[in-house]
């Protein structure tokens, strides 16, 4: 019987998952897919009814499953790579679900069920925080006492391992064109710039957690600390519903108030879904100025994700008005965080 190679992706509102002939990785996946839309009035109620799913279609198959590699948002100060899993690293991981409350703890299930579902199975974490741990320590930093630092308050940034499927399918293009200056825009239901120089992270908008940066379907993006103090302070609310209001309530469907997907709000005719797409763009495009600065110029801009990707309008949007950054190329490439997941599995397990 061949030998299988699962990954594993739970985000924010969907679980994708694809199945690797372990001695094709490079090939297309043997069988993958995903759930979408994922809570009430979606495809799954909620992201364990989405895993549970996901593993039936594994288990009717009979497919012989080898070793699993997991995506995981947050690794902390400690994880700066990929790690092989075990009781210990699962307890390490639980432990930081408070600085990605949309992303960890359905990582964290993910990795319990998978472990439940293949007992014995090697399987493995990558972090989207370690494509940026060898970033310069003035750009990890914020403008707070060593002690902070050293308690592991920095900035980490995400979305590493769709910035790291980028790099490598530029790299096995055009080697050249990897060593430029890049601006890689992860435009989706969460959204991030990361800049790169000669194949590794500088710059990143994601902080602290997936929370600052760009504004996202429900998350803030940017927001000054102030308003948070404020909410507590003068409001009465409790951090619990400041947490709520800014990792739920907050972005697109906040600013909006008919929905967190850019489809919608383009089909919308109500003024305030026009209002939340032109705040997208105008805050993608200071944050674009900002990666642009940490380079000291830019070559070259690709745009990925499922806004990236697909948005032409809002992308040729973004492009018309950093027109001033000068001459630069644009290109539009599809991630893959699977086959990335899929290769670091592969060389520990």
């Amino acid at each position: 019987m061949a030998e299988h190679l699962l990954t594993l992706n739970a985000g924010s509102s969907s679980v994708k998952f694809a199945l690797f002939d372990r001695t094709a990785l490079d090939a297309a996946p043997v069988f993958d897919g995903q759930l979408e839309g994922i809570g009430p009035g979606g495809g799954a109620a909620t992201h364990d009814a989405a895993l549970a799913d996901v593993l039936a279609q594994l288990q009717q198959r009979n497919l012989r499953i080898d070793a699993v590699g997991h995506r995981i948002v947050h690794g902390g100060a400690d994880f700066n790579t990929p790690v092989l899993i075990d009781d210990d690293t699962v307890a390490r991981m639980a432990a930081l679900e408070p600085l990605a409350p949309l992303h960890q703890p359905h990582n964290v299930a993910g990795v319990r069920a998978a472990r439940a579902a293949f007992a014995g199975v090697p399987q493995v974490a990558c972090f989207d925080t370690a494509f940026h741990a060898q970033q310069p320590e003035l750009n990890r930093r914020f403008a707070l006492p060593q002690h902070l630092f050293d308690a592991g308050v920095r900035r980490y940034g995400f979305h590493g391992l769709s910035y790291e499927s980028i790099l490598s399918q530029l790299l096995a293009d055009e080697p050249a064109r990897a060593q430029a200056r890049v601006v890689i825009a992860h435009l989706g239901n969460g959204a991030s710039m990361c800049a790169v120089f000669e194949g590794r992270s500088v710059a990143t908008t994601m902080s602290f957690s997936p929370l600052d940066g760009l504004p996202m379907g429900t998350r803030c993006g940017r927001l000054d600390a102030a308003v948070v103090l404020h909410l507590i302070q003068q409001q009465g609310q409790s951090p619990e519903q400041v947490a709520q209001l800014l990792f739920r309530g907050s972005g697109l469907l906040g600013l909006s108030g008919v929905s967190s997907d850019m489809r919608a709000l383009e089909a919308s005719k109500e003024k305030s879904a026009a209002m939340a797409i032109d705040y997208f763009v105008e805050y993608t495009l200071r944050e674009l100025a900002g990666m642009a600065a940490a380079l000291r110029g830019i070559d070259l801009l690709v745009f990925t994700g499922g806004i990236g990707e697909n948005a032409t309008a809002l992308r040729q949007r973004i492009v018309d008005g950093a027109a001033w950054l000068g001459a630069f190329e644009v290109r539009v490439m599809r991630t893959n965080e699977e086959a990335v997941i899929a290769r670091h599995t592969a060389a520990l397990a």
